[in-house]
């Protein structure tokens, strides 16, 4: 697998408390600031950046522990949503970038970006939705059992670090359309290929709040409230329906928050839905931004 030729850009780092913070930064207009999730970097967006980044300026950072960022251990990084935030937050004070942004969120990215937009909503011109959540697991919703083993269990650190079966999975499980090319699921899990380097992946889903005394939980539900500031943003939805964790459950919750979106399900694909239906999605996105000047 060569990444140069599947990742064209330039690396640019930002220092975060002694900790390397890698991000893209391509093309020049108003920004695009791209949000990714675990066991993802940002890597996810490439054809996305390829894309946009003629018209726009696309900003897509690592979270630190993933992709082409620094891999640190607890005791240098406390890995926490809050910590993500203010992550964002210092990448785009140190671009200037303080206006009409249009964030592209997916998976974890959505709590991390929405967590960015609760803080400045008036910095928000447009959101793209894809397969995330800003909010508690929905009441319909069961916690999967694969998430809760890698949450609360001895063997679930040894499965996600020792064995990498959280990224080297999703990146099967992760589409449903047609099978990711043997290259382009080298470069998923690439950067996770150590115990220590998979630190980031097992944190992010311990981190999951899923009761009131549990670190995040309040951070979660202050998002969640804040997203009835985005009913007048223009915003689109694009889904896959086959996504084991952000399902239909959480779609629905994203229709009743935001009502004015326009939605595009996609019953045959996946978690990772630029991967399943780039061609598709990518276009929709495309004049998604023309539409909404």
């Amino acid at each position: 697998m060569n990444l140069d030729t599947l990742f064209p850009f330039k690396r640019n780092y930002l220092d975060r408390n002694g900790q390397q913070y890698h991000y893209l930064n391509e093309g020049s207009g108003e920004p695009v600031v791209m949000v990714h999730g675990n066991p993802s970097w940002s890597f996810y967006y490439r054809n996305l950046v390829k894309a946009l980044s003629k018209n726009y300026q696309c900003i897509v950072p690592d979270h630190i522990g993933c992709g082409l960022s620094d891999k640190p251990g607890d005791k240098e990084y406390e890995y926490t949503l809050k910590n993500r935030i203010d992550d964002l937050e210092a990448l785009l004070e140190s671009l200037q970038i303080k206006e009409n942004i249009t964030l592209v969120v997916h998976d974890w990215g959505g709590m991390i970006g929405m967590g960015y937009a609760a803080r400045y909503p008036e910095r928000i011109k447009r959101l793209v939705i894809l397969n995330t959540g800003a909010f508690h697991i929905p009441k319909a919703k069961t916690f999967p059992m694969a998430l809760w083993i890698c949450r609360n269990t001895l063997l679930g650190t040894i499965l996600v670090r020792g064995f990498n079966a959280f990224s080297s999975i999703a990146s099967y499980i992760g589409v449903k359309r047609k099978a990711m090319p043997k290259d382009i699921r080298e470069a998923y899990v690439m950067p996770f290929n150590s115990w220590k380097n998979r630190i980031s992946t097992l944190r992010f889903v311990q981190d999951i709040p899923l009761f009131p005394n549990d670190k995040n939980y309040q951070l979660v539900s202050d998002i969640d409230k804040s997203l009835a500031n985005f009913q007048k943003v223009p915003t689109i939805i694009c889904w896959g329906l086959k996504d084991f964790v952000f399902d239909k459950h959480f779609l629905d919750v994203w229709k009743e928050k935001m009502p004015h979106a326009a939605v595009n399900e996609f019953a045959d694909c996946g978690h990772y839905i630029l991967e399943d239906a780039s061609e598709q999605v990518i276009p929709l996105i495309e004049t998604f931004m023309t539409d909404n000047p």
